[in-house]
């Protein structure tokens, strides 16, 4: 049975670390990351005294603070944001502003869940493709043809919401590139 004095010890313990996850998905939308970080710990003191602690609590609190997020990112329907607030590259995942990161995951609740882990472990955190790889069982070059189609998969989802100053003219190796209407190329 889990003590108040336990559970406070796990919860000191472990909210830097799940704010931080959590925060870094949401592209500095603090009232949003206060929610999710609040509801994740309110469901660990609904679930944890009947069911016990799990094995990993850290883990278990992630895994319930994504799915608060997917589910979050399902119902709202995102709004239109500058290509120069996104950046999807090959290395790097740069959401500038709150709409950007909310843009991004919307898409990626709209992707197979091994798509969106996938993009997650890369991009959201720091994974290298051999790491990736050696987790899964795969070859570094499955790895990476399967991140090319998961962008692929999620430039098709954002495409839209993608505001009219610019429009999506190809994908160049792994990095989506956006054509703004003034004629220049950005990568995105």
């Amino acid at each position: 049975m889990l003590t108040e004095v336990e559970f406070v010890e796990i919860y000191r313990r472990e909210t830097g670390p799940l704010y931080t996850y959590v925060s870094q998905r949401v592209g500095g939308d603090r009232p949003l990351a206060e929610d999710v970080v609040q509801d994740t710990w309110l469901r660990a003191v609904g679930s944890w005294p009947r069911r016990g602690t799990p094995d990993r609590p850290r883990a278990w609190l992630i895994r319930v603070a994504h799915n608060l997020l997917v589910s979050h990112f399902r119902r709202r329907r995102p709004q239109l944001v500058d290509p120069a607030e996104l950046e999807l590259t090959e290395g790097r995942c740069n959401l500038e502003t709150p709409s950007a990161a909310a843009l991004v995951n919307w898409g990626m609740a709209r992707l197979s869940r091994r798509q969106a882990a996938l993009l997650e472990a890369f991009y959201f955190d720091d994974q290298s493709t051999r790491e990736i790889a050696q987790t899964l069982g795969l070859s570094e070059r499955a790895v990476e043809g399967r991140l090319r189609r998961a962008r692929q998969n999620l430039e098709k989802h954002l495409r839209p919401f993608v505001s009219s100053n610019a429009t999506v003219d190809s994908v160049q190796g792994s990095a989506t590139v956006l054509e703004l209407s003034d004629g220049r190329r950005k990568n995105a």
